[in-house]
């Protein structure tokens, strides 16, 4: 799935308890949240999480079915703004089991964390479903993940749909700090836990080459959205007129060998003055169904670009430009 970060964190701060399945714990409604995942499907995740092997190209309708010998059960706990996937990914397979996290805040600001029955993973698969939408949520789930696998579970899985300092992957200048690595490095001192190694699930990371960036202790498993995106086009009554748009080369070679189906457009950004502007370079949208595929989205101001470039390529063809 091409990236998207998420542009608002959940509203309020983190007293009380968040709702969940702890067992036999009762806990108090925390403040409410948005969704801000609502857009991300659930199958790519459920599929990492129990370890099915599903493909994209091989779905039937849009639960996940477990094979009933050596079920495999995943106890998944979440942060608040992950909440509303993690319901929605439990409510497609019966191999995942909710629970909750007690977040909450003392007087000077810094996390007041608690797992209610952690005598009860013991032995157990774990996974945690994160959100690094911004700096200030990053240090308390990075609390929840370096003791999640402490607690002598068999197996701890770290689920990451948005890895957030993608693009600072390498440098330019002298003095540049590539925070790709930094947060790689901070990801592989997550502990071992009693099976080994824990697992770090990365859906559709800016560079493939950042896979280096991490060390031993952890196995990265970098996934992708895109083959279930190239499912559901498939499955289009006219997905023979559909086009593949990429804003830029970048997004083309990280994503057009898995698209080869498709006919491509592919723009570039110029620059003219102090703005940048994205224009068609090779490829012909006209009377097609344009879909956009980009590497990662912020602010979405590219895919806008890139949406009028099409359409004043297609405007200039109608005039004999």
């Amino acid at each position: 799935m091409p990236q998207m970060q998420p542009q608002e964190a959940a509203a309020g701060g983190r007293a009380g308890a968040g709702a969940g399945a702890g067992e036999g714990e009762a806990s108090a409604p925390g403040p409410p949240t948005s969704d801000i995942y609502a857009g991300i499907s659930t199958i790519p995740i459920s599929a990492a999480l129990i370890g099915s092997g599903v493909d994209a190209n091989e779905l039937v309708g849009d639960v996940i079915d477990q094979p009933k010998t050596n079920k495999k059960l995943v106890y998944l706990f979440y942060c608040d703004e992950t909440e509303e996937l993690a319901r929605r990914i439990a409510a497609e397979t019966d191999s995942v089991e909710l629970r909750s996290i007690k977040w909450g805040t003392f007087a000077d600001g810094f996390p007041n964390l608690f797992v209610p029955n952690a005598h009860g993973i013991r032995g157990e698969h774990v996974a945690f479903l994160a959100s690094f939408s911004s700096p200030a949520v990053i240090f308390e789930q990075l609390s929840i993940i370096y003791a999640l696998p402490r607690m002598f579970v068999s197996s701890f899985t770290l689920v990451l749909p948005f890895f957030p300092t993608g693009t600072l992957e390498r440098m330019e200048d002298e003095g540049d700090i590539a925070t790709a690595f930094t947060l790689a490095r901070i990801l592989s001192n997550i502990p071992c836990s009693r099976g080994g190694p824990s697992s770090l699930v990365i859906f559709d990371i800016h560079a493939l080459q950042e896979r280096f960036y991490f060390g031993d202790n952890v196995l990265p498993c970098f996934e992708s959205g895109i083959p279930l995106l190239k499912h559901r086009l498939l499955q289009l009554p006219d997905s023979n007129n559909v086009t593949i748009a990429f804003p830029d080369e970048g997004a083309w070679k990280r994503f057009y060998k898995q698209l080869q189906h498709f006919p491509m457009v592919i723009c570039t950004k110029v620059r003219d003055g102090n703005k940048r502007i994205v224009q068609l370079k090779e490829g012909d949208p006209t009377g097609r169904h344009v879909v956009i595929v980009d590497d990662l989205v912020q602010s979405g101001g590219t895919l806008i670009e890139c949406q009028v470039s099409q359409l004043h390529s297609v405007n200039d063809l109608n005039h004999g430009k």
